[in-house]
């Protein structure tokens, strides 16, 4: 039986700090996250910093998809708009341990390379806060993207940072393009999706 109906809409960019937010909480278990800021302290005070650097401008393009009531956001990109990565690698130089930077900055560098040639929309993320996870807004978010990738003919790509998302993903027609491995950096995987 299908559940309650989620309305999804663009947040603007006076709605920016409750979907960062929503993401900082969403993340607040993720493994790539947790590598990089493993005291809760540091994670909590750089995640909304790093949400505005992967998909900031998702705000001021009308790209960043929130249910409703602001418990899911998805920062969604557009063909040839990209993360802030200059700001993105400065936080992590002056943040992220020594010990496991090499391995992270490998990562993001191999997650770089795996981006499609072609142009596509790109999700940096996406999340759920915890409190509401398992309710459907993930799915109805990706739907949301996926319906208009589709009317578009357009390609869609993102990394999945967490192993449990992947099922989300192939569930709305996302293909795994491979895996991510770095020393003891977390998996990640790049997967991709062909407009239907």
């Amino acid at each position: 039986m299908p559940g309650p109906q989620v309305e999804i809409i663009s947040a603007n960019k006076d709605e920016a700090a409750k979907t960062v937010a929503t993401i900082v909480a969403a993340f607040i278990t993720d493994p790539i996250c947790r590598y990089a800021w493993p005291a809760a302290g540091t994670y909590l005070n750089l995640m909304p910093s790093v949400t505005e650097a992967l998909g900031g401008v998702s705000f001021e393009l009308g790209t960043c998809f929130v249910s409703a009531d602001f418990r899911g956001a998805a920062l969604w990109l557009p063909p040839g708009v990209r993360p802030d990565n200059e700001s993105l690698a400065g936080m992590m130089a002056d943040t992220v341990s020594p010990d496991n930077q090499e391995d992270l900055f490998q990562t993001f560098e191999q997650m770089a390379h795996a981006h499609p040639a072609e142009a596509h929309w790109y999700l940096p993320t996406i999340g759920v806060d915890p409190a509401a996870q398992g309710e459907g807004i993930g799915g109805a978010l990706m739907r949301h993207a996926t319906e208009r990738f589709d009317a578009e003919q357009a390609l869609s790509y993102l990394e999945s940072s967490n192993p449990r998302n992947i099922s989300l993903y192939l569930r709305h027609g996302f293909e795994v393009m491979g895996e991510i491995q770095v020393g003891s950096a977390p998996l990640v995987t790049p997967m991709l999706r062909q407009p239907r």
